[in-house]
């Protein structure tokens, strides 16, 4: 199957400094050659710390933000639908997302009004429906954001995502600013619009616990660089990196005893100013060898899991 977005060797910088007499430039990898695949209708989840890149390389990937360096192909079919912009983004800030002036009913349809696609009443019928399919009334179409709860404005934004037929929704930390009790509806809105139209999502996530119950992939991230990429199933039951394994030991579980004894993680992210040498992850890592200090390993299958692949000399 021929992949709907392909990353070959993504890299994304920044610079920093340079802004005073006498002060040095220096330039901040945010992103360091990262390559992976989005398969259609596939959800792949992106996860790791805060500053691992993720929300950098989701802009990237959502044309927000161009690569410094390597190459990000969108391989859709552009007489597919009404589709002109293959890729959407909903943000994690519901209320910021949404322009307070706007009644909802404009907000959802910019995207088609931008795009020129439909008459203004075909225009008029899609919002009508997109309401329907987030789970909003009618009566919604002329209230403002001010009016709704977290979660209805997330479905407002979710909304005007679909509305002009993406292939891919990058949606960044779409739960964090929500309420428990209400991310639980937002995950089986985005399962079930994803049954509904065969939209593919690229999750951003620090949560672990939800991204089990959503992706189909999970991509793990330290400092800029991919370290695991591997099936749902099997980055669960059997973690490679040092890295996730440290991750998944974190996760909260319920009853006594039932936190199994694992790596920690020592302790915080290095600057990405000035990443280690070798493999990224060695001044943290448990399993850490002279090699590890010098040479970055490559993300390469684990022992016998050919889907599973690691950026570690002495993977799992």
């Amino acid at each position: 199957m021929t992949p709907l977005v392909s990353l070959s060797r993504v890299s994304v910088e920044f610079p920093v400094g340079g802004g005073w007499p006498f002060s040095t430039r220096k330039i901040l990898r945010a992103v360091d050659r990262v390559s992976l695949d989005i398969a259609p209708g596939e959800t792949l989840a992106l996860v790791g710390e805060s500053g691992s890149g993720k929300t950098t390389l989701g802009h990237a990937v959502a044309g927000l933000r161009p690569p410094t360096s390597g190459t990000i192909r969108v391989n859709d079919n552009p007489g597919r639908g009404r589709r002109k912009r293959p890729v959407q983004v909903v943000f994690q800030d519901p209320f910021g997302a949404l322009d307070p002036r706007m009644p909802v009913a404009a907000i959802v349809g910019e995207p088609l009004r931008v795009q020129h696609l439909g008459s203004r009443a075909a225009q008029r019928r899609l919002v009508a429906e997109l309401l329907a399919q987030v789970g909003l009334p009618q009566s919604a179409l002329n209230r403002y954001p001010h009016e709704f709860s977290g979660g209805q404005r997330q479905r407002i934004a979710i909304a005007r995502a679909l509305a002009p037929d993406p292939a891919l929704i990058v949606a960044d930390e779409p739960l964090s600013a929500l309420d428990v009790s209400i991310q639980s509806q937002i995950l089986n809105l985005l399962a079930d619009l994803r049954a509904a139209s065969g939209v593919a999502y690229l999750f951003i996530s620090h949560d672990l616990a939800v991204v089990s119950h959503i992706a189909d992939r999970v991509a793990v991230m330290y400092l800029g660089r991919l370290v695991e990429l591997a099936p749902r199933e099997l980055l669960f039951a059997r973690p490679s990196h040092p890295y996730t394994i440290a991750l998944l030991e974190a996760l909260p579980r319920i009853g006594r005893g039932q936190r199994a004894a694992g790596p920690a993680i020592r302790g915080e992210m290095p600057s990405p100013l000035a990443p280690p040498s070798g493999c990224v992850f060695h001044p943290r890592c448990v399993r850490v060898q002279p090699i590890c200090r010098e040479v970055a390993p490559g993300l390469d299958p684990a022992p016998g899991r050919p889907a599973q692949r690691a950026a570690c000399h002495f993977k799992d």
